[in-house]
């Protein structure tokens, strides 16, 4: 598999918003209700990422992974709420690349990428999540006692951060 990664622009934000919908039901069944992972449509999910992008392009970074052409994935990061905290937002894999190395190559850029907005660099993901959480543990993140809950549809959700200190990351 030959992977390129490079900035999205705007022509991708639409592709960006169907395989997010697309990636958050995969991942999230079992978890969330279907009622809360149908909330919306790839349509919607595309405008929503082109109305973030339009006020967060300046201070956050979205990244597209492609395979010959082919949306494999996304990240999306910035600066956290916290000053001098760097935050991993979004990174979502089609899920008919989920477990091609598609995740660890974007989260290898990512890491680089994040030195950018501090030394240290959270993330949130659904409690109950196991995959994902077993993902980010084996990158080095760690679990650091934050919790929130946080809508998905309309389904309130428990999220723990995570946290990694970027001293030599993505090297």
């Amino acid at each position: 598999m030959t992977l390129l990664l490079r900035p999205a622009g705007e022509h991708d934000l639409a592709g960006v918003g169907d395989l997010h919908y697309r990636s958050r039901a995969s991942a999230y069944a079992g978890i969330v209700s279907p009622a809360a992972l149908t909330f919306g449509s790839p349509a919607a999910m595309g405008e929503w990422w082109t109305e973030r992008w339009t006020w967060e392009r300046e201070t956050h970074r979205l990244t597209v992974a492609l395979e010959d052409d082919r949306l494999a994935g996304f990240t999306y990061l910035g600066p956290s709420e916290d000053d001098g905290i760097a935050e991993l937002s979004a990174i979502h894999a089609d899920p008919a690349y989920v477990g091609r190395g598609v995740g660890r190559a974007m989260m290898i850029d990512a890491l680089a990428a994040l030195t950018r907005y501090g030394d240290r660099a959270v993330l949130w993901v659904l409690e109950e999540n196991a995959r994902a959480r077993r993902f980010y543990e084996r990158g080095g993140w760690v679990a650091d006692g934050e919790s929130r809950v946080e809508p998905i549809g309309d389904e309130p959700v428990h999220q723990v951060r995570y946290a990694i200190s970027l001293s030599g990351a993505g090297r």
